[in-house]
């Protein structure tokens, strides 16, 4: 029986986790844990598996909107779930939706629309591999010389959080075009691609919490510690947090500046053929992003066929 006020304990069976939380069957595997484990308990099954029961337990316990506990969590056993995790998006899940939105739009003719969504996708997926790869070859490499007591002047673990949360908003914002914008009755195949989605976006999102409030708070307590030891101070590095808005209407002038992006122009470019300044032309362009949330030139040239802003015939593919 779990105690709701308490959460997951190392005295909790597997069995007791699981069927509490279903989903954390997917945790288990990037931990590493081999299953048939019967009726063991968590500590038990950490131990006969080398991983750190403590990282286990605030890694489940934050999954499941349990309180957890950070202050006591390996690194190196949360650095090498967090590559399994990446390993994961990028050679399991990621693909297998590459595979799924292909049939789906070959159920019908494929057009200029579908030919879009595919290139914006396949975008998706090489932003979040350089990124992915980043954390893979950079970070935790960086990590494991702080667990050694090397300490680098010239880095600090705030860049890891730079963009971290896009990978997630832009699968949200793919979602959306789909769903809100895009008509297809009879199509089976799109609805479970999109819950495919779905469910991608929302462990992507529990990702990036495990990242923000476990693994790099004990990687810039450890930085501090290390700093305070040599002297040295921390570079300081910040990122921003995009929120979206509701969806308002969009205005005609909005809409020239729409059809005008998804011809491929520049923002100067516009701001020429509309006889206005380049700021005015940002300012557009946020106030677009953050009535439609959509971000990228490649949602807007979508978005704007879809909404016969722009004839498909003008956009390049």
């Amino acid at each position: 029986m779990i105690d709701k006020a308490i959460g997951y304990s190392k005295e909790n069976t597997m069995r007791e986790v699981l069927r509490d939380n279903s989903l954390l069957v997917k945790t288990i595997g990037r931990f590493g844990l081999a299953f048939g484990f019967g009726d063991d308990t968590v500590a038990s099954i950490c131990s006969k598996n080398g991983v750190d029961t403590a990282t286990f337990l605030a890694v489940c316990n934050l999954l499941s909107g349990y309180p957890y506990e950070s202050g006591s969590v390996s690194l190196q056993s949360l650095a090498d779930y967090l590559k399994k995790a990446h390993s994961g998006f990028l050679e399991i899940t990621l693909p297998r939706i590459r595979l799924h939105l292909i049939e789906a739009i070959n159920h019908t003719t494929p057009n200029e629309v579908e030919i879009l969504f595919m290139r914006f996708y396949d975008e998706y997926v090489e932003e979040v591999t350089r990124h992915m790869n980043y954390e893979n070859e950079v970070v935790f490499p960086y990590v494991e010389r702080l667990t050694k007591g090397e300490i680098d002047g010239n880095f600090n673990i705030n860049r890891y959080s730079e963009n971290h949360d896009n990978a997630a908003t832009k699968l949200n914002e793919l979602k959306d075009l789909f769903i809100y914008h895009y008509t297809q009755r009879e199509n089976p195949k799109l609805s479970e691609t999109l819950f495919d989605i779905v469910m991608c976006e929302k462990d992507l999102v529990s990702h990036f919490e495990i990242e923000s409030k476990l693994f790099v708070p004990e990687v810039a307590r450890l930085e501090n510690a290390l700093r305070d030891n040599t002297g040295r101070k921390p570079s300081t590095n910040t990122c921003p947090d995009p929120h979206r808005e509701p969806e308002e209407s969009i205005s005609e002038r909005e809409k020239e500046i729409i059809r005008c992006v998804a011809s491929g122009k520049s923002n100067k470019e516009i701001a020429e053929e509309l006889f206005i300044s380049p700021h005015t032309v940002a300012t557009h362009r946020r106030n677009i992003n953050a009535k439609l949330g959509i971000h990228s030139s490649a949602g807007l040239t979508i978005y704007a066929i879809i909404h016969h802003i722009i004839d498909a015939k003008e956009v390049k593919l």
